[in-house]
C-alpha cells in the first residue's frame, strides 16, 4: 500500500510537471527581480551585457540573458535612456548625460546640466541627445563636447537613426509643437514634418518604414520619411516603446505587448504569461529574445523563435473554422500551416510523431477571428510520418504530414 502511495504521488508530479512546462510555453516569464517599485524605462545591449534603466535612479546589468542582475555605480539617477557606442554606454537622467566605459563599474559625467535626457541615438561617430524643453544635442567624441543643432525649444522624447537619416519623436512641446522631425544633416536643419499633432513618445526603423508611437493614438506608419503618416490599426493606446526584427514590429504600451507581421495592417495582443499586464516602457531583442521593460514589473522575457512563430494573413473575418494542408508537403526542413478561426478563440497547435509523441507546441495562445500562418522547422528530426493538430474552444482537427530528408 505504501509503495502504491509513493508511486502515486511520483506519477502526480510529473503529472503537474508536464503541465507546468506545457502551461509556460509561448509565454512571457519574468526574469530576476530588479525591483518591484521602479519602472525599467530603457534597455540596451552591448555584448554580453544587457543594461536596464531604471525610474529608482539606477543602472542595472546582467551577464546571464537576464537570469540575474546587479546594479551598476550608476545609483542616483532617474535613467531615461540609453545607448551604446563601441565600449562606451550612455545614459540620459534627469541630471544630464552620464558615460561608462567598462560596463558600469564606473561613470563620469560629461554633460552635467541639470536637464532631462529622455533619448539617446547614435549614428556612426555621433551621439545624438533629446533634451525636455532643449531639442536636440550632438558630440562626435564620446561625450567631451557637446553641439547644439538647430531643433531648440522641444520636448524630445524619442529618437532614432538610418543611414544619413535622423528621426526625433516630439511631445508636449508648447513652443516647437508636437509629431516627428527629420534631418539629413546631422541636425544642422530639420524638416517641418507634422504628426497631426500627435506626442511621439517611441520611433522604430524597418526598412523603408518608419513607425511612431503616441500618446492615445497608438502606432503611425511613414514610408516616404516622415514626409505623410498613416495610421495603422493599433490604435487607441499609449504607445511607450517599439521594436523590429525583419519584418515584425513590437509595440510596448500601457496593455502590455502587441505584434504586427504585415506593416501594422493589423495587430495582435501578446501577453501571455504576465501576471498582470503591465505597461511596458521599454523593449529590447537580442540573443534570440525580446525583453520588455514594464513599470512596476521589473524585466520580463520571451523567446523570439516562438513569439514570432505566427503570421496574420488576414483579418478579415472568416465564415468557419478551416485547417488547410501543410504545404509544401511532402517537406524539408520546413512546412507551414495555415488555418482560419471565425471568432476569439484560444488556439493550439501540437506537433506528434507516429507514435503518438508529442514534440513540440507551436502555438498556444488566445487568437482573434482571422486568417493565420504558422511554421514547423523539422531539422532536428528524421525523415516520416508526423501529424498537426489545431485545438480550439470548439474545433479540433489533426492532419498527417510527411518529412523527407
Amino acid at each position: 500500500m505504501k509503495r502504491k502511495f509513493l508511486l502515486s504521488i511520483v506519477l502526480a508530479l510529473i503529472l503537474n510537471s508536464s503541465l507546468l512546462i506545457s502551461i509556460s510555453r509561448g509565454q512571457w516569464v519574468q526574469c530576476d527581480v530588479i525591483n518591484n517599485s521602479e519602472s525599467i524605462l530603457s534597455l540596451a545591449i552591448s555584448g554580453n551585457n544587457i543594461f536596464a534603466g531604471t525610474s529608482g535612479y539606477s543602472v542595472y546589468r546582467s551577464t546571464n540573458n537576464g537570469t540575474t542582475w546587479s546594479q551598476t555605480a550608476l545609483n542616483s539617477q532617474s535613467v531615461y535612456s540609453l545607448a551604446i557606442s563601441g565600449n562606451n554606454i550612455f545614459a540620459g537622467t534627469y541630471n544630464g548625460i552620464w558615460l561608462s566605459t567598462n560596463n558600469g563599474a564606473t561613470w563620469t559625467h560629461p554633460y552635467s546640466n541639470s536637464v532631462n535626457v529622455y533619448s539617446l541615438a547614435t549614428r556612426v561617430n555621433y551621439i545624438f541627445a533629446g533634451i525636455y524643453n532643449e531639442g536636440v544635442i550632438y558630440t562626435t567624441n564620446n561625450g567631451i563636447t557637446w553641439s547644439i543643432t538647430s531643433m531648440i525649444n522641444n520636448n524630445v522624447y524619442s529618437l532614432a537613426t538610418s543611414g544619413n537619416n535622423i528621426f526625433a519623436g516630439l511631445a508636449f512641446s508648447g513652443l516647437g509643437g508636437h509629431g516627428v522631425r527629420h534631418s539629413t544633416n546631422n541636425g544642422i536643419t530639420w524638416s517641418s514634418d507634422i504628426l497631426n499633432s500627435q506626442d511621439v513618445f517611441s520611433l522604430a526603423i524597418s526598412g523603408n518604414n518608419i513607425f511612431a508611437g503616441t500618446g492615445i493614438q497608438g502606432v503611425y506608419r511613414s514610408t516616404d520619411n516622415g514626409a505623410t503618416w498613416s495610421q495603422t490599426a493599433l490604435v487607441n493606446q499609449n504607445v511607450l516603446s517599439l521594436a523590429t526584427s525583419g519584418n515584425y514590429i513590437f509595440a510596448g504600451t500601457y496593455n502590455g505587448v502587441f505584434l504586427s507581421t504585415n506593416n501594422g495592417t493589423t495587430w495582435t495582443q501578446k501577453n501571455q504569461g504576465f501576471t498582470v499586464v503591465p505597461k511596458v516602457f521599454s523593449l529590447l531583442i537580442t540573443n534570440n529574445y525580446i525583453f520588455a521593460g514594464t513599470g512596476g514589473q521589473s524585466v520580463w522575457k520571451r523567446s523570439l523563435t516562438e513569439f514570432i512563430g505566427i503570421q496574420t494573413i488576414s483579418s478579415e473575418i472568416p465564415s468557419k473554422f478551416s485547417v488547410s494542408q501543410n504545404y509544401p508537403n511532402p517537406f524539408n526542413p520546413a512546412t507551414s500551416i495555415k488555418f482560419a478561426i471565425p471568432k476569439s478563440s484560444s488556439v493550439k497547435i501540437t506537433i506528434f510523431d507516429i507514435a503518438g509523441k508529442e514534440l513540440e507546441t507551436l502555438v498556444n495562445e488566445t487568437l482573434q477571428a482571422g486568417t493565420y500562418q504558422t511554421e514547423w522547422n523539422a531539422s532536428k528530426y528524421s525523415s516520416g510520418i508526423y501529424f498537426y493538430k489545431i485545438q480550439t474552444d470548439n474545433n479540433t482537427e489533426t492532419k498527417r504530414m510527411i518529412l523527407i530528408k
